[in-house]
């Protein structure tokens, strides 16, 4: 997990510069969303005037939906054309939408062809999402492609140790229940 971490702090120090486009992938539970959203707040706060937006792709979907039954899609494209940092969460979703996947492909290459960053999340390697067109598969792989893996137990320890601490009021879990806690739940960091 560390060269992920590497690579969303590469891509805020230097948006659309490096690892153009960032494809995150995982397990539920292990940090995509969050790594996505720091690498926000990153940019913003080296360049707080850059334009940064933030989309769980189901959302992306139902926008455009909305904004071609109202005849914005205009307003649509430019919405998402004309940011600096772009990040869509679960893009697994797009899967089977072809349409959707014509409107994000077109939006992606606008993006990247402006040199504007594109960060993405998803469930699976792109190449593993079924229904998600070759075009987008290609695109995605263009970048950088990583995964995020489930912390050794050692890890979840050491998450379990300092969350206690955080939450304060003195609140400490022997030893032998944190290696129980850590060892038994396995499925969200």
């Amino acid at each position: 997990n560390r060269f992920t971490n590497a690579a969303c702090l590469a891509v805020a120090e230097r948006p659309g510069t490096v690892y153009n486009p960032l494809f995150i992938f995982g397990g539920s539970g292990l940090g995509k969303t969050h790594l996505l959203h720091a690498v926000g707040h990153a940019v913003k706060r080296s360049r707080a005037n850059a334009s940064v937006q933030y989309v769980p792709a189901e959302r992306f979907t139902n926008e455009m939906i909305f904004a071609i039954q109202h005849g914005q899609t205009l307003a649509f494209r430019n919405k998402y054309r004309n940011v600096d940092v772009l990040l869509i969460d679960d893009v697994q979703f797009l899967a089977g939408k072809a349409g959707t996947q014509e409107e994000f492909f077109y939006t992606f290459n606008a993006l990247r062809d402006a040199h504007k960053q594109v960060v993405v999340t998803a469930d699976k390697a792109p190449k593993d999402i079924a229904g998600l067109e070759d075009r987008l598969i290609s695109r995605f792989n263009q970048g950088l492609v990583a995964d995020l893996q489930q912390p050794d137990l050692e890890t979840r320890i050491a998450i379990l140790r300092s969350r206690c601490e955080q939450e304060g009021a003195g609140l400490r879990l022997q030893d032998d229940v944190l290696l129980l806690l850590a060892d038994r739940i396995r499925g969200n960091v």
